[in-house]
């Protein structure tokens, strides 16, 4: 419960932070959701037997830094000027 609880709070302090900074998109809300997602799974890992679901977390993991590189080739594509672009 510690891990959800701390995910949830992340998130909300997350889109509460980028409502009052008015850059509220989805993309940046993914991203720190990611690295919520890192930081409190490193400080709730158990130090002595894994569970079974912390095993699954990987997966999880995998596929959010998987739309992390998304995320940051759309990025660079954008800001790349259209005569670099091979197409």
């Amino acid at each position: 419960m510690r891990f959800i609880r701390g995910q949830l709070a992340w998130m909300l302090a997350a889109v509460l932070a980028l409502s009052l900074l008015g850059s509220f998109s989805y993309e940046l809300f993914f991203v720190l959701s990611l690295i919520g997602l890192l930081i409190v799974t490193e400080l709730t890992a158990p130090f002595a037997v894994t569970p079974d679901w912390r095993r699954r977390l990987r997966w999880l993991i995998g596929l959010g830094l998987v739309g992390f590189a998304v995320v940051v080739v759309r990025r660079i594509l954008e800001i790349l000027p259209p005569e670099v672009l091979p197409w």
